[in-house]
């Protein structure tokens, strides 16, 4: 049996239970949970009524890592071996997924969400997409494989926006929220030659990014109307970097954080929305028009660039031991919580206890 915790309705304690993971279907794999990340989207569900399309109950998480321990068909090749689930896993078979678009994968699962998550000692998924993890580099650099669940979302989903807006060398980079997955969003940035300035409006968040990748930390707070703008060129000006075509990455999931990006625009400019939020906000569209600008939405990140994140991790470049901490998985609703309440400095992981029995052999 295996054991997982299950959201059985918006704001109620999380469940315990039981359950037998069976057999996978063919193209299906059971994957022993290592550790599972807490993200924000998670307590969209779970305390501000945000649908999952799955009915409740339902087990949440979408960062998740672990070891295939049981195969179907046509997936026996990944037996035994670490993994990175995807936090979005298109079909692979669709018109779309075809043409390189599995992000907007009409058919694609998101565990957590469209099926049974990642908060559990096991869960099922497809195949399709799976992440290979190297532990012998992976321990050279002091990580668990538990630690890399959050390259599953916190990390590939700005990497995708990186990849996107066509991050470089000379390229000036402006990170609006650098908690979570705007850190990250520094960290790639920088790794990708950019020259990068963090915006937020908690000091230490900034702080934490000095020796991490950015050149200028801002706190939001200490500028009104265009001062923050004026402040960036001047920084742009002074390090010689172009004075336009500037590349924003919201990624606070704020109203105002996204109404500061966008009063960022400038001639040329691209701008990422990377962080979500159920707000409304009101702007001037015909700034696009005027700037010859671009925003772009990011959702997810497709299977195929996972590894190249993962690179990035496994080469060093992009830190993540100094920005997560691991819990049991038995405190979840203690770290729900508390994280909710914004006691956290770091992403959470939570961590199953060792499993009353796994799946084993081929389906």
């Amino acid at each position: 049996m295996a054991l997982r915790w299950q959201m059985i309705a918006r704001g109620e304690p999380l469940h315990l239970n039981k359950f037998d993971p069976g057999q996978p279907g063919d193209g299906e794999v059971v994957v022993e949970v290592a550790g599972c990340g807490v993200c924000h989207t998670d307590l969209g569900y779970y305390y501000d009524g945000v649908r999952t399309n799955h009915a409740l109950p339902l087990t949440l998480g979408h960062e998740v890592s672990g070891r295939v321990v049981a195969a179907g068909a046509g997936a026996h090749h990944w037996m035994h071996r670490a993994v990175i689930v995807p936090a979005v896993i298109p079909c692979g078979q669709c018109d779309a997924c075809k043409r390189g678009k599995g992000t907007i994968c009409r058919h694609q699962k998101m565990p957590g969400n469209d099926i049974e998550g990642g908060f559990a000692s096991h869960i099922t998924v497809p195949a399709f997409g799976l992440c290979p993890v190297d532990l012998g580099r992976l321990e050279a650099v002091g990580l668990t494989l538990g630690d890399v669940s959050v390259v599953a979302d916190a990390l590939t989903t700005p990497y995708q926006a990186a990849i996107q807006a066509g991050i470089g060398p000379g390229d000036l980079v402006i990170v609006n929220g650098v908690g979570g997955v705007g850190g990250y969003a520094v960290q790639i940035a920088a790794a990708m030659g950019a020259t990068v300035v963090a915006i937020d409006v908690v000091p230490e968040k900034l702080e934490a990014f000095r020796e991490h990748g950015a050149a200028l930390m801002l706190n939001a707070h200490d500028f009104e109307g265009r001062a923050l703008k004026r402040k960036i060129g001047d920084f742009a000006r002074a390090r010689g970097l172009r004075p336009n075509e500037w590349i924003i990455m919201e990624c606070s999931g704020t109203s105002a954080g996204q109404m500061s990006a966008f009063s960022l625009l400038n001639h040329g400019a691209t701008l990422c929305i990377v962080g979500f939020t159920m707000d409304k906000l009101e702007v001037r569209l015909s700034n696009l028009m005027a700037f010859h600008a671009r925003i772009l939405g990011n959702w997810g990140c497709p299977p195929e660039l996972y590894p190249g994140a993962l690179d990035l991790v496994l080469d060093g470049r992009v830190k993540i031991a100094p920005f997560v901490e691991r819990h049991p998985l038995e405190e979840i609703n203690e770290i729900f919580q508390a994280v909710h309440d914004g006691r956290f400095a770091r992403r959470a992981i939570l961590v199953p206890a060792p499993a009353m029995s796994a799946p084993t052999g081929d389906g």
